[in-house]
């Protein structure tokens, strides 16, 4: 497994929907690309000034990230993202 180093987070993104609300089937091209996604990995924080910063998100919690974040890498076949905790947006319930 990939275990994210300092203040980054390990994500997968959640999949946009296929189908509007009225029923239409959208081609992958006319999809909205998803801004959601799962933390997988979270690493142990940051130390600034020799005091360890607080990661705010946990493994299995959703969040909103910006469009552009982070480093794509692909793991035994499965795409995920490697972000810093300062490209999240919020922590969606």
């Amino acid at each position: 497994m990939i275990k994210p180093l300092e203040n980054r987070v390990l994500v997968k993104m959640k999949e946009g929907e296929e189908t509007t609300k009225s029923g239409i089937i959208l081609s992958s091209s006319a999809q909205e690309k998803p801004q959601i996604a799962e933390v997988i990995e979270v690493g142990p924080g940051k130390k600034i000034d020799g005091k360890l910063q607080e990661m705010y998100v946990k493994k299995g919690d959703n969040i909103i990230i910006s469009e552009y974040a982070g480093t794509k890498v692909k793991y035994e076949g499965i795409e995920y993202i490697i972000i810093k905790q300062d490209d999240i947006l919020a922590i969606v319930d």
